[in-house]
């Protein structure tokens, strides 16, 4: 009897879910459908192209369509020494990288949605030169592997909820505004 206790309780999750009117995200056949479809432009450099890899991965770009959508981004990066030693150096950082994304329907060039992810990552730096640039590569990476994780579940949701608009405006110059480089600052 116990051993069915766990699938008594999946049942009855089942059961009261669809009491409710729950349908999962990508029940909707044009949300998938529509995610493949969107081309996305990322700034130059290296979190740029992280970006457009894993939006590419997480929207699962269909390379054999013609675009619907373009996604135009643009990023700012920040490092803070968050530990630091009684000699003064940083053992511990935090990563902040800020995406804007601006998403034009094509080829009317109407921005249909605008947004901005913001994801903080924190890691330890190593006193070997390799090994600190090793691991301030691997959190800009963790850092757009979860924003475009985060900008990909807003746009899904945006596009199964029937696409609310605020305001649609006729804008041929898509880009979001520019945001500052890569910059360190460190503790006063």
């Amino acid at each position: 009897m116990a051993r069915f206790a766990p699938l008594a309780v999946l049942a009855s999750a089942a059961v009261g879910l669809a009491g409710c009117g729950f349908t999962p995200l990508y029940a909707q056949r044009e949300v998938v459908t529509n995610l493949a479809r969107v081309d996305v432009v990322a700034p130059e450099g290296r979190t740029g192209f992280l970006m457009r890899e894993h939006l590419d991965d997480y929207l699962a770009k269909d390379r054999g369509t013609q675009p619907k959508y373009q996604m135009t981004l643009a990023l700012a990066e920040t490092r803070f020494p968050r530990g630091v030693r009684v000699d003064n150096v940083a053992t511990r950082y935090e990563y902040v990288l800020t995406a804007d994304y601006a998403l034009v329907s094509l080829p009317s060039r109407e921005v249909a949605k605008r947004g901005r992810v913001h994801v903080e990552i924190t890691y330890s730096s190593a006193d070997q030169p390799y090994a600190a640039v090793a691991a301030q590569q691997d959190a800009a990476d963790r850092a757009a592997d979860e924003a475009a994780r985060r900008i990909q579940l807003e746009v899904a949701a945006w596009m199964a909820t029937g696409k609310p608009e605020s305001k649609r405006v006729r804008d041929p110059t898509v880009e979001p505004p520019e945001l500052p480089a890569l910059t360190e600052t460190t503790a006063d």
